[in-house]
């Protein structure tokens, strides 16, 4: 096989390529690092990229390891690289801050070891925003990630450089995380499918508290369902350090993904828009979605328009509070330090900000809102199987822009508003997957959101699959490959 076409490789074919030597791990880490060489230095995906001679050597151990018949794994050989908000041993974890420029974990956390257990070689990190905060992937310390449809634009973020290299085929699968948006976002302005798994599904460690708030999760990111099912399977599962994480759930695997397609005639999607009027919106976001919403019918789905019916206001305003008093928490070190202070961005200091401002009680009415939220969407479940949304307000703007100032005629009051659609759905706990919905006139990717039930993780992806098959985007539409 020719290095382009192993790169090109759906990761589940790479898996059966390389076990059954039709391909080395050597021949396919060569493959995947010219790729990046070429690729990378344009759009700035990948960061802190290993020495090539350490990670062929790697390679040549996994080669070996095949010739006397033992395989560590579905990913052994694979190349892969973990978003920079998660700790990697040997590696640096900087999370896009000067003031971790120099960070060398001694140890994984749990999800990189899982993937490291798994027989991935891992070769660097995903690019960032600054300690993820902003769906826009750009920081001092590595750069900007460019958009790989529109090198002048935002690729979204924060798991930016893991979308940009997955639709550029840098990587077979890549891993991110999502508090506020960060797998959907970006997954919906690269055109790759991103999965917010049901929360507990993925459990963090280290991690600085685990029985408050529980809003970020870790999830993975695909080309493909299968290939995502695949790494959900592998970071997914409990682990004794987090009280709260969910049983392990062995029908999270590829094969368990098919379902017969007359299943899908009759399945009720509630469709939420945006919010009757209350999200502002880009001209041509609900457009798109909605045309993205007859391929659902087209499998049998009956699509219904219905109300958010839930004081939006409360939402956007519960989950500022419980997002700003952990990262307050996590800050104060650097507020007391204003040497280290200046070295924040002003997203950072404004976050840390509002939440050493909230009293105990607005901690409290905050929480309670969420729960009857939570009961809100289980009545939402009763009418409908699932429920749809767009993966963003708007189409990925300039690069040059921190976030849009205006969207939809309206003034954004905070750096992050104009992606107030993911709030209930992270606020919800359920699973959401970010599906490619098409492109605009100006051949700029959007996505749509598909939720699911409470911990009916594995339906959802079944959808996606149906999906994914009735449209194609992915395949259908590829980026170009940048010039250098």
């Amino acid at each position: 096989m020719t290095q382009e076409s192993l790169c090109r490789l759906e990761a589940l074919e790479l898996s059966r390529v390389i076990h059954r030597r039709d391909a080395s791990c050597r021949e396919v880490m060569q493959a995947y690092l010219q790729r990046i060489d070429r690729i990378n230095p344009t759009v700035r995906a990948i960061v802190a990229l290993r020495d090539s001679a350490e990670l062929l050597a790697e390679s040549d151990r996994c080669d070996a390891e095949l010739a006397q018949g033992s395989s560590r794994g579905w990913m052994h050989g694979f190349p892969h690289a973990v978003k920079d908000l998660e700790q990697t041993a040997g590696i640096a974890t900087t999370w896009g801050s000067p003031l971790f420029r120099h960070n060398i974990p001694a140890a994984d956390g749990l999800m990189v070891s899982r993937i490291r257990s798994a027989g991935a070689i891992i070769i660097g990190k995903t690019n960032v925003p600054e300690w993820g905060f902003g769906s826009q992937t750009y920081n001092p310390v590595y750069g900007t990630t460019l958009n790989p449809y529109d090198l002048s634009r935002t690729c979204g973020g924060s798991s930016g450089g893991a979308a940009v290299a997955l639709a550029l085929n840098l990587l077979p699968v890549a891993d991110g995380s999502d508090m506020g948006g960060s797998l959907r976002n970006p997954a919906g302005w690269c055109n790759v499918f991103g999965f917010r798994p049901s929360q507990g599904r993925v459990p963090k460690w280290p991690s600085e508290e685990v029985f408050f708030a529980q809003l970020p999760t870790e999830g993975p990111m695909a080309r493909n369902i299968p290939d995502l099912a695949a790494l959900l399977a592998t970071i997914a599962g409990p682990d004794p350090r987090q009280p709260l994480a969910l049983p392990a759930d062995p029908a999270l695997a590829p094969e368990r993904l098919e379902r017969d397609p007359q299943h899908w005639r009759g399945v009720r999607i509630g469709w939420l828009g945006d919010f009757d009027g209350h999200l502002a919106t880009e001209p041509g976001v609900l457009e798109l979605c909605t045309r993205a919403l007859t391929d659902l019918t087209g499998l049998g789905c009956a699509v219904e328009h219905t109300p958010l019916g839930f004081d939006a206001d409360a939402l956007w305003k519960c989950f500022n509070a419980l997002r700003s008093l952990p990262i307050a928490a996590r800050f104060e070190p650097y507020r007391n330090d204003p040497a280290k202070w200046a070295q924040l961005k002003p997203e950072a200091q404004w976050e840390y900000e509002q939440g050493v401002g909230l009293s105990a009680l607005q901690i409290q009415r905050a929480a309670m809102v969420r729960t009857a939220w939570f009961q809100h969407v289980l009545k939402l479940f009763e009418r409908f199987d699932y429920l749809a949304l767009p993966s963003a307000q708007c189409f990925a703007f300039d690069v040059s822009q921190h976030w849009p100032a205006e969207l939809g005629g309206r003034k954004m009051d905070t750096y992050h508003r104009w992606m107030e659609v993911m709030a209930p759905v992270t606020l919800a706990g359920v699973p959401a997957i970010s599906v490619p919905a098409g492109f605009d006139a100006r051949g700029l990717p959007l996505g749509l959101q598909l939720i699911g039930r409470p911990r009916d993780d594995l339906s959802v992806l079944q959808l996606a699959l149906a999906y994914d098959r009735a449209t194609g985007w992915v395949k259908a539409r590829p980026p170009a490959e940048p010039s250098v």
